[in-house]
């Protein structure tokens, strides 16, 4: 009676101990499955991330170049308006001759 509860219990231990062991390698190689779609999709984010990074910098460095071109626009047009009001002036001051030159 005893060595019949031990076979049993045995043989229940042996088939648990197999359920287990194929069960387990099944979720070694679902996680081995797994680990390598997210090592995958980890390493598209990186590269996504550091193409973003350097679109920021270059995005950072032509919004440095453009204010200095405003910059130089502003300084531009600034001398412009200042020729221009000098060309104004002198015009004003010679415009009584337009009547004595011929046109």
């Amino acid at each position: 009676m005893v060595l019949a509860a031990f076979l049993v219990s045995l043989l229940l231990f042996l088939a648990a101990a197999a359920f287990t062991t194929v069960r387990g390698f099944g979720l070694y190689r679902h996680a081995r499955r797994v680990g390598g779609a997210f090592e995958t999709e980890l390493s598209a984010f990186e590269e996504r991330t550091a193409r973003t990074e350097e679109l920021l910098a270059r995005a950072e460095s032509s919004s440095r170049d453009l204010e200095a071109a405003l910059a130089r626009l502003r300084m531009s047009q600034a001398r412009l308006q200042v020729l221009r009001s000098a060309l104004e002036s002198s015009q004003d001051r010679v415009r009584w001759l337009r009547a004595f030159l011929p046109l």
